[in-house]
């Protein structure tokens, strides 16, 4: 299966709730690999690596999880050769 890089911003009451700690104990349960940050915009980002149907899933219990604060999400996608990334961690 061909891997997909996803970035992803998330607006809303998103910094201050533990949105990063949910996000990054969310991934354990997906095949992939990533980093979440709070950007100084008041925004978080979200780079995740995996299979399409396996972002996916994880995107939605992102927003599944954490729906009470997200007010909106915009994501792009890119195609990937090898994972930039060896597991899924928080950055400040």
């Amino acid at each position: 299966m061909p891997l997909e890089r996803r970035r992803i911003y998330f607006s809303g009451r998103v910094q201050g709730v533990g949105f990063r700690a949910t996000t990054s104990w969310l991934a354990r349960g997906f095949d992939v690999v990533g980093v979440v940050r709070n950007l100084h915009d008041g925004r978080v980002e979200v780079v995740a690596e995996g299979e399409p149907a396996e972002l996916d899933r994880f995107v939605e219990s992102i927003q599944s999880e954490l729906s009470g604060f997200i007010r909106s999400l915009d994501a792009s996608t890119e195609p990937v050769e090898e994972r930039s990334f060896t597991g899924f961690v928080v950055r400040p």
